[in-house]
Parts: structure tokens; sequence; C-alpha cells
């Protein structure tokens, strides 16, 4: 089992003894995971297991309990706004606005994080995400796939070195989330850290560079992708996570 990752160059993600508790309950206890620049890691487990909280810690929406988590270097706890800047975060919410346009909803972000040659950034993004025809649209207006998709191209808009995503295909029907994918394979193959949790074992698998097991708030396992194939690994998360189903 691999408990580094893909390289010896410099983490962009370093998280050493992370815990979070919520009262008496720990959603997250001694987390040890990093992160090497450009590498792409997804983490499975089940409804419960931590997930979602790891990645409100990583993307400080969630101040840690215990631990600390460095991001290209920098303590969250010690220079949060200036960490900010360097995610980008696709979540359950798409942090969008109903009743704004695509690219007003595109131009408040990029001009919170003083993003140059806006206007020329709001285009690039939308047109990776295949959504020019949509840009004047309402977000409201669109479909489910569709705001999610302008929801990674707002998370990208001011070109975060880290994007960290939360089961981003969580209640999109079976076209959209092949849309969703197409854009999210191409994210995955820049030059960007990337961090996603999701249930689909194989398109997680696919995506990755290394694969991490979220079980009781604990990485229960983990091991690059290379190393690994489906049917052996849907046994392994099997036997990890079998109380929980």
């Amino acid at each position: 089992m691999n408990e580094t990752g893909a390289g010896s160059g410099a983490w962009a993600i370093e998280v050493e003894g992370l815990g979070k508790s919520f009262g008496n309950h720990r959603a997250l206890t001694g987390i040890n995971l990093k992160v090497n620049s450009g590498e792409h890691v997804t983490v499975f487990g089940p409804n419960g297991a931590g997930k979602t909280t790891l990645i409100k810690v990583l993307s400080i929406l969630m101040k840690p309990s215990a631990g600390t988590v460095r991001l290209d270097g920098s303590d969250i706890s010690k220079t949060p706004t200036e960490v900010r800047r360097k995610i980008g975060l696709v979540a359950h919410q798409t942090f969008l606005y109903d009743d704004l346009t695509v690219y007003e909803n595109l131009k408040f972000y990029g001009k919170m994080y003083d993003v140059p040659n806006l206007e020329e950034q709001i285009h690039n993004v939308v047109r990776w995400v295949r959504l020019e025809a949509r840009l004047h649209d309402r977000v409201g207006t669109l479909s489910r796939g569709m705001q999610q998709r302008i929801s990674i191209a707002r998370a990208v808009i001011h070109n975060p070195s880290i994007v960290l995503l939360d089961e981003p295909e969580v209640g999109l029907d079976p076209h959209a989330i092949v849309m969703v994918r197409e854009v999210l394979d191409s994210l995955s193959a820049g030059e960007r850290t990337v961090v996603m949790t999701t249930h689909n074992l194989e398109q997680g698998i696919e995506m990755s560079d290394r694969v991490v097991i979220l079980d009781k708030g604990r990485i229960v396992y983990q091991e690059q992708k290379d190393r690994i194939d489906i049917a052996t690994f849907r046994e392994t998360y099997d036997r990890y996570t079998e109380s929980d189903i």
C-alpha cells in the first residue's frame, strides 16, 4: 500500500493528523494524506464516511478540530485568504445565482478573484465547458447538468492550482453525467492538482492517478491506479465498507 503521492515532487496538499469532530461525533480521525502537484486523487467511501467533511476542510469552508493542512506549502489556518485563491471548489451546491445570467455569474466571481483579462477568461471557460450558446441565459433556466458544467467553469475561472470536487455527478441524468465527465476528463489532463470524491468506482478509478478509501472518518486504503484492477478494487472496497452497506 502506497502512503505517499505519485512521485517525489513538492506536495500540493499535505494533511497531517487531521481530525474533525461535531460534538461527540468524530467525522475525521487521524487523516494523513499527501498529494503531488498535478496528481489526481479520488476518494471513495460509503455515505457518512467523512468525504464531504474532508473536502470542506481542504477548501477552508470548515475548520479542523486537530492536525494541520498545508496547500502549496501554506498552512490554511495561518493564511486562509491567500490559500483560498489557489482553490477551485465544485460541490453539491453550485454557488451560482439563478437570477443572473451565466455571464453575470462568471463576471461576479471573476471580479471577486481579481482575474486579469476577465472578459477573455469568461469566454475561455464557457467555451471549455461547451456552453457558449447559453452565455447570456439565466442560470435558473439551465438544466442541472448545464448548471454543474457552469459551476466547474466558475471553479476554475481564477486558474486555481488545486481543484476539489465533492461528488460532482450526484443528481445528474445519464446524458448530463457524460457531458460533465468529459469536462472532468479535460480537467484531469491538465496541470492542476485534483481531489475528487465519488461513489462511481469505475469512473473514479479511470480518472485517477491514485485512489483512497475513507471509512468511518479514517483512510483505510490507498493505492496507485496502475497497481489495481476494478474487480479486485471492488472486492477491497466491499471488504472495508461491508459493515456500512
